[in-house]
């Protein structure tokens, strides 16, 4: 293969497309219904070799993160896949190339992706930043009392939005999250009103006002064989999440066990007997800056945090981010500006990665050789903030 020439798909190439990566990834023979036919805010990109063969996919998701209470454009990465002929060819890495430029063309600051080998990726600048986790419960561990004033009901099939508007609450006070706006996620969900197939919700409301919701698949059998398995579980408020576990602890006569959804630090982890816990499965996730400017001029900080370092920073795919940058947090903002003079530090876009999802500290991302020179501790004002956290699968 001499050259790879990339390219957003045209309509009439997206069954192939998904053909590509039924091959690659073993999914049905029969796509979802939008697969085939053109979504307002995903980017779909082919590669094709000098012959004008489809050898190569990905998809730029065009999703929205919450970063300190704010909103940030991303650029994440979905259904690469590569021909089995042309592995090796370049075309994984030009399909990533464009796509990080085509995201910078429309504002986006940053990307995060689930890979199925994390070395090609590494490779391209994203680093491992975290994991999405899953875990099993007893269920007859879990407490039952729902607290005195709390109003708990099923949700009514019209009632998504309210599930949403609690998902926002829930994810703009974390770091990462997706608002869950734009793209697929303005798609109706089928088959029922639930999305991702669910069978069912839970309101939790407190004088009036929605504070927690539940998003359940009931799964096959009963008893021992039973399973409810939790696709949202969320809460604002310590009663809210007492009052969802306890509608979790009501299914011990017929769901032994229960899969719920994990966010460090939330209202609905502190009321679960984690000491019960079996995981249930852990997805790694990648991140990486697309735009380092608007990485941190884009996002929140913490108020209290005050800090200036100047490193030089190295990033392949994405010249725009290379070279000699200055960086100061103040007052609850950030702004990266050329330095004017040769900085002591160096750091790697994936030591940027790590460090602005908070998964390392700057002697951490020396010692993994993604940063040195000076002092790195120096490097911990990137650092600041929680650490970066995913709830959903793309």
């Amino acid at each position: 293969m001499t050259g790879v020439r990339v390219r957003e798909l045209a309509d009439d190439e997206l069954r192939d497309a998904w053909e590509l990566g039924r091959v690659a990834f073993g999914g049905p023979a029969e796509p979802p219904p939008y697969v085939l036919r053109r979504v307002d805010g995903l980017h779909r990109l082919g590669a094709f070799d000098d012959r004008g063969r489809l050898v190569g996919k990905a998809t730029d998701l065009a999703h929205e993160q919450w970063w300190g209470g704010r909103r940030l454009s991303a650029a994440d990465v979905g259904g690469v896949a590569v021909a089995p002929e042309a592995r090796g060819s370049g075309a994984g890495r030009a399909l990533l190339t464009a796509l990080l430029a085509g995201g910078r063309e429309r504002g986006a600051a940053i990307s995060a992706l689930y890979p199925t080998v994390s070395a090609v990726y590494r490779s391209a600048g994203w680093a491992v930043a975290g994991t999405l986790r899953e875990v099993d419960l007893d269920t007859a561990a879990l407490p039952r009392a729902v607290p005195p004033g709390v109003r708990v009901r099923a949700a009514e099939s019209g009632e998504l939005p309210v599930v949403r508007a609690l998902h926002e609450q829930v994810a703009r006070s974390a770091q990462g999250l997706l608002t869950r706006t734009g793209g697929v996620h303005e798609l109706p969900p089928e088959p029922g009103p639930w999305p991702d197939g669910a069978d069912g919700a839970t309101l939790v409301e407190q004088d009036g006002e929605p504070t927690g919701a539940m998003v359940w698949a009931r799964g096959r059998g009963y008893g021992v064989e039973g399973r409810l398995a939790v696709h949202d579980l969320l809460a604002t408020t310590p009663a809210a999440a007492a009052a969802l576990a306890a509608v979790l602890g009501g299914w011990a006569s017929v769901a032994h066990t229960v899969r719920v959804p994990l966010l460090d630090g939330s209202a609905a982890e502190a009321v679960l007997p984690l000491e019960r816990a079996r995981p249930a499965r852990t997805d790694t996730w990648m991140h990486r800056p697309v735009d380092v400017v608007r990485a941190i001029a884009g996002r929140g900080w913490p108020p209290h945090v005050r800090g200036r370092v100047a490193f030089r920073l190295a990033d392949a795919l994405a010249p725009w981010n290379a070279g000699d940058w200055q960086l100061t947090v103040e007052d609850g903002a950030g702004e990266l500006r050329r330095a004017t003079a040769e900085p002591d530090l160096w750091l790697d876009v994936r030591g940027f990665a790590v460090l602005y999802c908070s998964a390392a500290t700057g002697r951490a991302a020396e010692q993994a050789g993604l940063a040195g020179g000076g002092d790195p501790a120096a490097l911990d004002v990137l650092a600041s903030g929680p650490r970066a956290a995913q709830l959903d699968y793309f």
